[in-house]
């Protein structure tokens, strides 16, 4: 019935308003389908690609529906209602991955850290980072763009010279090979085993890079887009036996999270050279063997929930905290803050830097924010059991499974 009522109402739509030419009541019209479709099967634009227009020529005798969406469902919804409507456009949109990739459908960050966002342009906002040696699936590219998926499912678009896109088999290729994961803040990645050697890129705490030979007290590496550089063995370890020694417990959890105190916040940032407040616990699991949700709204819903209605002492070390405005009637909640309890009322997070704040109004270094608390999740006895709390040796993409 209530598909009925919608296909009525929006031929009647089409049917009305005399003053109005054809093409603007198309328009119209479909508008209003593509809305409704796109609530119904790409609602979040973070984890699922909906994008339609349709190009109508003034009489409206040419009509034609140019798109691109990484759910069939919803371009099959959206062909199907317009027809219903009366509206009978040539589909030209397509479903992703594009088929103009090849079979080039998969990728290796090749930089430091890149900055992802969420429209093909420098002044789009940012949307997130991912660091040398992340896996990606590729999506699409557009004008020096690419559109990807990280490893925690988050979609956005990428400067192309950022990426090495490959297939599938050359893809598995650098999965499985030997590789190292660089230990210390920062490193460098030079032309010879030497200090003196030009540089060939930076690097982080995070990035992975594939092993070519021992060189001394140098690593021979391959970054992702085939260069080769030397990099010291004292700052990486072998990324398999790394993540073979990952134990992400409280004490693990708040002994990373310390080491980032004082290092800037930036909106978007997923590694150490800045991080956003989602991007800082993200960054601090991460390095303890564990991929959680890109954004604190995300964080927020997986987990374990902490009963904070009376008092803090159901908290343990390693929970995440979360702030914002409370569900009242008529009004969802709304997460827009997120921080890493560290016991004694205390919590470390990123906001204008990483730093520790407390809940208790008495503390010197109370977080003024603290009337905003809106839950605590509790992710470490949730990993592998919630589908947004995966161990690195779990996914995929890092390893083969």
């Amino acid at each position: 019935m209530k598909k009925l009522i919608l296909t009525a109402a929006v031929v009647i739509s089409l049917a009305g308003c005399a003053n109005e030419t054809k093409k603007e009541k198309t328009v119209a019209a479909f508008d209003e389908i593509f809305s409704q479709v796109k609530d119904e099967y790409a609602p979040d634009r973070r984890l699922k690609t909906f994008e339609a227009k349709l190009e109508v020529s003034e009489n409206a005798d040419t009509i034609v529906l140019r798109g691109s969406t990484t759910e069939p469902g919803a371009k099959d919804a959206l062909v199907a209602k317009l027809a219903e409507a009366g509206i009978e456009a040539l589909d030209s949109m397509i479903t992703l991955p594009a088929a103009s990739l090849g079979d080039k459908v998969f990728g290796i960050t090749n930089q430091s850290a890149v900055n992802f966002r969420y429209a093909p342009s420098y002044s789009s906002e940012s949307a997130t980072q991912t660091v040398m040696g992340a896996p990606l699936q590729i999506l699409e590219k557009r004008g020096g763009w690419t559109r990807a998926i990280t490893p925690e499912g988050y979609i956005a678009w990428v400067s192309s010279g950022s990426v090495a896109t490959m297939n599938e088999a050359d893809f598995n290729a650098w999965r499985d090979a030997e590789k190292v994961i660089i230990t210390t803040y920062y490193t460098l990645f030079r032309a010879g085993a030497s200090e003196n050697s030009a540089v060939v890129a930076d690097g982080i705490m995070g990035n992975i890079v594939k092993v070519v030979a021992q060189a001394g007290t140098y690593v021979k590496v391959m970054l992702p887009d085939g260069r080769e550089a030397f990099v010291q063995k004292q700052h990486t370890a072998p990324f398999a036996q790394w993540l073979a020694a990952r134990n992400a417990t409280q004490e693990n959890i708040i002994a990373t999270a310390r080491q980032f105190v004082g290092f800037p916040y930036m909106w978007g940032g997923t590694s150490i050279k800045a991080m956003d407040c989602s991007g800082f616990t993200k960054t601090v699991y991460f390095l303890n063997g564990v991929i959680l949700e890109r954004d604190a709204s995300q964080q927020a819903l997986t987990g374990e929930d902490v009963d904070i209605s009376k008092n803090f002492d159901n908290l343990v070390a390693g929970d995440l905290l979360f702030f914002g405005s409370k569900a009242s009637e008529g009004k969802k909640e709304r997460i827009t803050h997120v921080g890493i309890y560290i016991g004694g009322g205390e919590f470390i997070h990123s906001a204008t830097s990483v730093r520790i704040n407390s809940l208790i109004p008495e503390a010197a270094n109370y977080y003024d924010g603290s009337n905003r608390l809106v839950r605590a999740n509790r992710m470490l006895t949730k990993i592998d059991a919630d589908p947004g709390i995966v161990s690195i040796v779990k996914h995929p993409w890092y390893v083969a499974q």
